[in-house]
């Protein structure tokens, strides 16, 4: 089976994809609230978000300074591409291995063993 277009191998690890996942759902999204939405450490939250946001798909905003530095975070118009590329693609290939496909495909051969030894 060859892999769908649109699928994104930057996408498809399963923390970057609930990253891109969860923003997609809105405009802008605090740190804390990725990092608390996914139960992930802050070190690895930041580590995903500077991989998406060198290629091109998030944009990060600090504010302030200090204990009131606030780092909001969103999707820019080619990572929200590319996610809907990916989810599509993703679908093409649970939809490709559905019942239908299931129907298409030559059931085993089966072999017939005799009783004697």
């Amino acid at each position: 089976m060859s892999v769908p277009a649109g699928f994104d191998e930057l996408i498809h690890p399963a923390t970057r994809l609930s990253v891109v996942a969860l923003l997609a759902a809105t405009e802008w999204a605090d740190f804390a609230f990725v990092r608390d939405s996914l139960s992930l450490s802050d070190s690895a939250l930041s580590k995903q978000l500077h991989t998406l946001e060198e290629a091109g798909y998030l944009e990060l905003h600090k504010d302030g300074g200090g204990r009131k530095r606030r780092t909001r975070v969103r999707l820019t118009d080619h990572g929200r591409t590319a996610f809907e590329g990916h989810v599509a693609a993703l679908r093409a290939i649970v939809e490709g291995a559905g019942p239908q496909a299931a129907a298409e495909t030559p059931p085993p051969r089966q072999r017939h063993h005799s009783g004697a030894s």
